[in-house]
């Protein structure tokens, strides 16, 4: 199947047709609204009319894309993997050596905890899902980690092979810790903002109490960008801690 044919399979309408300019911009805008109101209700809550009312048409043309309001979730959270893709590029795409792998290390940090951020309506819904034993959702999370996860295990892996690493060191666990700590990291942050978030909606003139929201999400974010740049270096030689 050519890459236009799986284009054009992936945009069906739900009766089977594939939908022309006008019909890709409507589903796309529903799409939109579904993750606009995702940011400010809770996915249980989320109900079509809502969805068809922010896109200025019908619940009937809601109909005519996705099956129901999971479908059209699913879909918002299988791009996720398309923005995996850039993640794993600039895993095997950059130098890992001195200098530009610290720089490496910092830009991936940065990205990952970007696409947390851009996405953490979506994210919430598939760890919601992930824990109700939802496979479909499962596999969405599965693949975007894992993919991240054998690409440092590649880069670790050659530095292995280069005998700049311990012979025993398993380059697998060490990826695995690398994209815990920063799924962590950066779901961590998404948690905080959001609190300071609702408590400064809720609090009149209270806002400044939450100032130190952002620095201290700024500040987790250094961190982990230093963890990963530290263990990073360490695939190549050992790093003076000192410095």
């Amino acid at each position: 199947m050519t890459a236009r044919a799986r284009a054009a399979q992936q945009l069906r309408a739900s009766d089977g047709r594939v939908p022309g300019r006008r019909g890709r911009a409507t589903r796309e805008k529903l799409l939109s609204c579904t993750a606009e109101i995702l940011e400010k209700t809770s996915y249980r809550d989320l109900k079509v009319i809502d969805i068809a009312r922010c896109a200025g048409t019908s619940p009937a043309t809601f109909y005519q894309y996705f099956n129901d309001v999971e479908a059209a979730v699913l879909e918002l959270a299988g791009k996720l993997q398309e923005e995996g893709a850039s993640l794993v590029e600039l895993i095997r795409d950059s130098s890992w050596k001195g200098a530009r792998g610290h720089q490496t290390a910092t830009s991936l940090t940065d990205a990952f905890l970007d696409l947390w951020e851009r996405n953490r309506a979506i994210l919430r819904v598939v760890d919601l899902a992930t824990a109700e034993g939802d496979l479909h959702f499962q596999n969405i999370r599965t693949h975007l980690l894992n993919e991240v996860t054998l690409a440092l295990r590649d880069v670790i892996e050659g530095f292995r092979e280069q005998k700049k690493q311990p012979h025993d060191l398993d380059p697998m666990a060490q990826a695995a810790t690398l994209v815990s700590m920063l799924a962590h990291v950066a779901d961590s942050r998404c948690k905080r903002r959001n609190l300071a978030a609702s408590a400064m909606a809720v609090t009149s003139g209270s806002s400044s109490s939450f100032g130190s929201s952002p620095n201290r999400a700024s500040r987790m974010s250094r961190i982990a960008s230093l963890r990963v740049a530290t263990l990073s270096s360490a695939f190549s030689s050992r790093p003076n801690l000192d410095s």
